[in-house]
């Protein structure tokens, strides 16, 4: 079993093939024979790394198989479930866990001294992966108070690598702006609004077309008149505002009205918001022309 903790840890030289050579060589000279072989390019702070467990499922499958070989403690497990479940394969199915590097072999009938020196070990690699995340953590929260957004940018947004933080983008925000525009109207509904970014060439990151969801989402985020929201706190941010605070309280205005707030007009029609538009939910609206006949169509697409 093999494991790098990153994409990023396997470039820098704590590769899987130096682990393979290492534990290949080993087999060879102690008379192993490798059956399988199970490698992992994850995080272990959280049990459930999908090559572990199928490394797990082979063994119980396969009883007849009990050697497994890893370079050290902290390659195989940081986590206490992962070490249950080998102790529990040791003591019930005979296992031996061979770790190379260390020159420690953990099987049923291994002294208590060393079962402990490899709980303590493990238990080391497992306080190294939790400081690593307490630090990220802390790191995260320094740059949010430094008004910098610590994380991928949203939409309307990209990443400044050279000064780290928020550059404005400039396809895609002036489609922002305008999309609070015209839902602070109160006459266009998030399925309109989804469906005229669209038409427009609108796309997300990936290169689709943005859902309902996603449009709710930008209209209720903060981000874009200057402020973020992080872990549950608002900070004030030093990037560029695409709205001001004004259209975005008008859009929230809207929103708590459940998007039942409309234009008022001089002249009154008796069926205008009474019926919804069939392809984007927009309220129809109406209009005179000749100064005597009234027509009635979406406030959208304006009757197309």
């Amino acid at each position: 079993y093999v494991r790098v903790s990153s994409k990023e840890q396997e470039k820098e030289g704590y590769s899987i093939p130096a682990q393979i050579k290492l534990l290949t060589e080993y087999a060879s000279k102690n008379g192993y024979t490798i059956v399988n072989q199970f490698e992992d390019c994850e995080t272990a702070k959280r049990a459930g790394r999908e090559n572990f467990n199928l490394m797990i499922e082979f063994l119980k499958k396969n009883p007849n198989i009990n050697t497994v070989l890893c370079e050290k403690t902290d390659r195989l497990s940081r986590n206490f479930r992962d070490i249950a479940t080998l102790d529990d394969l040791i003591n019930n199915q005979n296992l031996n866990v061979i770790l190379v590097k260390e020159n420690t072999i953990l099987r049923k009938d291994s002294k208590s001294h060393e079962k402990f020196i490899f709980g303590i070990k493990a238990l080391m690699a497992k306080n190294y992966i939790d400081n690593l995340s307490e630090e990220t953590r802390k790191g995260l929260k320094e740059k949010a108070e430094q008004g910098i957004y610590p994380s991928i940018a949203p939409l309307g947004y990209v990443n400044n690598k050279e000064k780290k933080d928020l550059a404005i983008d400039p396809l895609r925000a002036p489609f922002i702006a305008k999309a609070f525009e015209l839902y602070a109207t109160g006459t266009y509904s998030i399925l309109a609004i989804k469906i005229w970014l669209a038409e427009t060439g609108f796309r997300n990151h990936k290169g689709g077309e943005i859902y309902k969801s996603a449009v709710e989402k930008i209209l209720k985020n903060p981000i874009y008149y200057g402020y973020f929201r992080w872990n549950k706190k608002i900070y004030k941010g030093i990037h560029t505002s695409i709205i001001n605070k004004e259209l975005f309280d008008k859009v929230q205005n809207v929103f708590q009205q459940k998007g039942h707030s409309y234009v008022v007009t001089k002249k009154a029609f008796p069926f205008r918001n009474l019926f919804s538009c069939e392809r984007c939910g927009c309220r129809w609206t109406a209009a005179t022309y000749k100064k005597k006949y009234v027509y009635y169509h979406c406030s959208f697409t304006k009757g197309k």
